[in-house]
C-alpha cells in the first residue's frame, strides 16, 4: 500500500529553500495551512514568492511571514485586512502582482491539469492586460494567462488518509483543491488522518494522486478574521 504520510511538519518541509515559489490555500484566514506557515517562519525561509488569495492579517497567516520580511513577492487578488501588506506594497519593499480572483483560481487549475495557458476576458482593458497577448473569440477580446509554476503547494484539509485522499469542510475548501497537484510537491496538513480505505469514496474531494506528503497538524487556531456581535 502506497503511503504519503510524513511524521511532522518539519519532515514535510525539510527541503524548502530560500527563493522558492509557494502556493498556499485559504481565503482570508479560512482554510490556511497554519502549521506549514509556522514552520516557514521558524525556518526563516527568505525571498519567497507566495501565490495566495490574500496575505492573512498583520499577526496571523501569511502576515507572520510579511512581518519578518520573508516574502519577496505576493501574487494575489486581495490586499485588504493587512496593514503591513499595504505598507510594504506602497513603499516598494514588496513586489505585488494583483490579478482577478477567478484568474488566480484558473491559473492554479491550469497548472493542476497540465494546461500551459488559457484565454480569459477578465482584465482586458486594464493594467492586468499590459504586455499580454490578446485574441478575439466570438467578438470579444481575451487575454492570454499562463499557468502558475510553483515549487510547493501547502494545503489545509479537514480529513485525509495515508494515501493522500482528501476531504475539505465548508468554506475552508476555497482555493485548496485547485492548488493540489499544481506545484512540484503538494504538502497537506489535516485535522484528522485515517488509514487508506476508511474514507467514503463518494465524499472524497481530491484523490491522493495530487498529493505527495500528508501529515496530521498539531494544532489549528482557526482564528476568525472579523467578529461582529450585538451590544
Amino acid at each position: 500500500m502506497i503511503t504519503k504520510t510524513v511524521n511532522s511538519v518539519s519532515e514535510a518541509l525539510e527541503d524548502v529553500q530560500d527563493g522558492m515559489t509557494f502556493m498556499l490555500g485559504g481565503f482570508g484566514l479560512s482554510g490556511i495551512p497554519e502549521n506549514a506557515i509556522a514552520e516557514l517562519v521558524n525556518r526563516n525561509i527568505k525571498d519567497i514568492t507566495c501565490i495566495s488569495n490574500n496575505a492573512g492579517v498583520d499577526d496571523f497567516g501569511l502576515g507572520l511571514l510579511l512581518k519578518k520580511k520573508q516574502i519577496k513577492k505576493m501574487i494575489s487578488s486581495y490586499v485588504g485586512e493587512n496593514a503591513e501588506f499595504e505598507r510594504q506594497m506602497l513603499s516598494g519593499e514588496l513586489e505585488v502582482d494583483l490579478i482577478p480572483q477567478g484568474t488566480l483560481a484558473e491559473r492554479c487549475r491550469a497548472a493542476q491539469n497540465g494546461v500551459p495557458a488559457f484565454f480569459t476576458p477578465a482584465g482586458y482593458g486594464t493594467e492586468v492586460a499590459e504586455g499580454k497577448e490578446v485574441r478575439e473569440f466570438d467578438g470579444k477580446p481575451h487575454i492570454l494567462e499562463h499557468a502558475f509554476k510553483a515549487d510547493f503547494a501547502f494545503i489545509k484539509a479537514w480529513k485525509g488518509d495515508t494515501a493522500g485522499n482528501l476531504i475539505f469542510k465548508g468554506t475552508a475548501r476555497n482555493f485548496n483543491p485547485n492548488m493540489c497537484g499544481a506545484a512540484k510537491i503538494t504538502v497537506v496538513e489535516v485535522e484528522e488522518l485515517v488509514e487508506a480505505g476508511e474514507l467514503d469514496p463518494n465524499f472524497i474531494h481530491i484523490p491522493g494522486v495530487f498529493v505527495q506528503r500528508i501529515f496530521k497538524g498539531e494544532s489549528f487556531e482557526k482564528r476568525i478574521e472579523k467578529r461582529t456581535v450585538k451590544d
